[in-house]
């Protein structure tokens, strides 16, 4: 490694803990603004920030701004929905959807780095098809086994409740991703270009 590229890195580690940073109190911003709950579990703009995240992040530190607000969160600072804190919430009905963010954030920034980098004419399009299919293989099936195993119902039951949330989140992923295609169209290299 040259002295040059050593200097780099460390000018962009800052950088990198300062987007993880913001991008984690957006989402406890996000998730401590008024809600509604549908059963056990409340509505919020929670799984926007996650998704903005991921999208605008990429995958590892949209990974580790969502394992941040979580991690502090299970600390027992009051971050997740209604103000709520503790290992109690991963335990609960809510602990499935909270154990898919760390996931599905991955996964979408991972398409998000592939989809940008490849600077595709559609790229909001397949964006928002990879947000509905990581909601579709890991935030149903992770967020209905929270419910079955934290809160008691039955699979059916479970299930039918999270289809109650799905015109809301399909709404605040595709808002998520015109937010992304913007900010990588105002700042092209933050995907690590």
């Amino acid at each position: 490694m040259t002295a040059q590229s050593a200097t780099a890195q460390r000018a962009v580690a800052p950088a990198d803990l300062a987007y993880v940073a913001v991008f984690a109190a957006l989402i406890a911003a996000l998730s401590l603004a008024p809600a509604f709950a549908v059963g056990p579990v409340p509505i919020t703009l929670q799984t926007f920030g996650v998704a903005l995240a991921a999208l605008c992040l990429g995958p590892w530190r949209g990974l580790a701004a969502v394992a941040l607000y979580v991690g502090v969160g299970v600390a027992g600072l009051p971050v997740f929905a209604g103000g709520r804190a503790g290992i109690s919430v991963l335990l609960g009905p809510t602990g499935g959807y909270v154990a898919s963010f760390l996931v599905s954030a991955f996964l979408m920034g991972l398409a998000a780095r592939i989809i940008v980098r490849r600077r595709e004419r559609l790229a909001a399009l397949w964006l928002f098809l990879a947000t509905v299919v990581v909601r579709l293989v890991v935030v149903w099936p992770l967020g209905a086994a929270g419910l079955v195993f934290g809160g008691g119902m039955g699979w059916r039951e479970a299930f039918a409740l999270d289809l109650t949330f799905w015109p809301g989140d399909l709404l605040k992923n595709l808002v998520a991703v015109l937010v992304a295609v913007a900010v990588h169209k105002a700042f092209p290299r933050l995907l690590g270009r």
